[in-house]
């Protein structure tokens, strides 16, 4: 048992989070970089002979330069096993990363340090919030023209209500960039540019900012305004407080350049000295701890052919409790019956390994045939729920037909694995045979297209509808919602999973359905449970 406990502690299951361009896959890699799991970082603009990512796989993320799914990448590094996931940081992508943060412990937010906190960190942010999640910040690009570091800080704590406490400190910015002082380890930690692809060294530990070491490192004025700002900033900053981190009111805050691989290493440090270990999660029927001998765990995302030779779908599940081994019989709570799991899968972005055995905190890939839904709790045996995956009402509706009518029924069954893996709600109209296809953000029709047309072959064509929102239905007795679905049969359709949907045309058309059926719930936000 002992060892069971030793190997969930070491566990630290993290997500990235950033507005798109803040360099957050950049960071990725070279977090990656540190753990051995690649040789070679790519590099991350979208040139056509640039490398691609590491963990933006998928065909239409290479083309357009964007993640726009949640990849998981396992690793080692020192004493701790890493679960980091890596989010899209598009806001039209938004739902993948909400219900990716539900997999997690902690979360590193990665801020621009031209641009500060942008729209799309600040509504990430609120999700992690939501949970009291313990959020380590990383302010990148130092390399480059940057705000005043005060500033910086000001902005964190004014728009995000965090105290702030700065771990290490920059010296100078953009071409005057010499490097950090790692206040938390006192180390002086220069950037060292002629080593490009190299990891960079430890530092030269240091007295305390009086060592007269920095004196003979560094420039007089940039000793001088490091010792002067450090001191302004011990007094308007807090102490750091390890209770006030893990709750989710306190971010220690790093500077550096992913580029450079700059900062890199003291983030993963901090994570590994700071980070919780695996968190209970909450289920209906009672919180489950992860030291519990019982393996438990959930479904937070589903996505289709990773391996375009193969049809394949594989179910990303997070390891709640105890301990999984391979060949292990579960029961699938959702529908009662037993799986045997005998090929399920460690992840480095899309390469894969056999996974013997596995922990709580741990993301295994479970390769099935449509049976695995996103909400799923599978266990040892007992019947939980686990609760807080959630599902958005779509934004933005369109009508979808393939551009060969004798494809159709193809397109069908595209469509539905589309929307089992969470990537668009899919709605079939009770009357006529059109598809519905809901999402959050515009761009995802684009990428739904690409997908539709390189996975299946099927050429679509997406075209505008006159519908405004969609909303689950729900009433306390199935007679109230018969009775609603009957009197608007032709503003009815169905979700993948057959949960009755209303197609509303505008806002006056949803009122006034929800002021004439005030018994019925229609819902914007439904949880993913089964």
């Amino acid at each position: 048992m002992s060892n069971l406990n030793t190997e969930i502690e070491r566990r630290r299951t993290f997500a990235i989070i950033s507005h798109p361009d803040a360099g957050k896959t950049t960071l990725t890699e070279k977090l990656l970089l540190f753990g051995g799991a690649i040789k070679l970082a790519g590099e991350v603009k979208a040139r056509g002979a640039a490398r691609r990512a590491t963990s933006d796989w998928m065909k239409v993320e290479k083309e357009r330069g964007i993640s726009v799914t949640s990849s998981v990448m396992t690793f080692d590094y020192q004493d701790c096993t890493f679960n980091l996931l890596d989010t899209p940081g598009h806001g039209d992508f938004s739902e993948d990363t909400y219900r990716t943060l539900t997999a997690v412990d902690s979360a590193v937010m990665v801020i621009d340090a031209a641009k500060g906190i942008e729209a799309q960190t600040r509504k990430l942010f609120e999700v992690c919030r939501l949970r009291d999640m313990p959020i380590v910040t990383f302010v990148n690009k130092l390399d480059r023209d940057a705000r005043d570091t005060f500033e910086i800080l000001d902005e964190i704590e004014q728009t995000l209500a965090l105290d702030v406490v700065p771990a290490s400190w920059p010296i100078g910015m953009g071409r005057g960039f010499k490097g950090c002082y790692d206040l938390f380890n006192d180390r002086l930690i220069l950037l060292e540019t002629e080593k490009k692809g190299e990891l960079p060294s430890l530092g030269t530990p240091c007295e305390g900012l009086d060592d007269p070491k920095l004196d003979e490192l560094l420039p007089a004025h940039a000793v001088a305004q490091l010792r002067e700002e450090v001191e302004m900033a011990r007094e308007l900053c807090p102490a750091f407080d390890q209770q006030a981190y893990l709750d989710g009111t306190l971010t220690p805050v790093y500077f550096g350049s992913a580029l450079n691989t700059f900062g890199v290493r003291e983030i993963l440090e901090g994570i590994g000295k700071m980070a919780p270990s695996p968190l209970p999660q909450p289920a209906k029927e009672r919180s489950i701890e992860p030291l519990e001998k019982k393996m438990t765990g959930f479904v937070f995302k589903i996505q289709a052919n990773m391996d375009p030779k193969h049809r394949d779908r594989i179910a990303f599940f997070r390891i709640a409790s105890g301990q999984f081994k391979k060949g292990m019989k579960l029961k699938h709570v959702r529908s009662a019956k037993t799986l045997s799991v005998h090929n399920a899968q460690l992840f480095l972005a899309q390469d894969r390994a056999t996974a013997e055995e596995a922990f709580a905190g741990d993301i295994i890939g479970i390769p099935n045939h449509g049976n695995l839904r996103i909400g799923d709790t599978l266990t040892e045996g007992e019947t939980l729920h686990i609760t807080g995956i959630p599902s958005f009402a779509p934004e933005l509706l369109q009508s979808v037909r393939p551009i060969d009518p004798l494809k159709a029924k193809h397109l069908g069954r595209a469509l539905e694995q589309l929307a089992e893996e969470g990537a668009a709600r899919v709605i079939k109209r009770l009357i006529g045979s059109d598809w519905i296809v809901g999402v959050v953000g515009a761009l995802q029709f684009d990428v739904l297209a690409d997908r539709i047309r390189t996975e299946y072959s099927i050429p679509v064509k997406f075209e505008p509808s006159s519908l405004m929102t969609a909303r689950w239905i729900e009433g306390d007795t199935p007679t109230d919602v018969k009775k609603f679905l009957d009197k608007n049969q032709g503003d009815i359709g169905e979700d993948h999973t057959g949960s009755p949907v209303f197609l509303a045309r505008n806002g006056w058309h949803l009122n006034k359905a929800q002021d004439d059926f005030p018994e019925l719930r229609f819902l914007a936000t439904k949880e993913q449970t089964f």
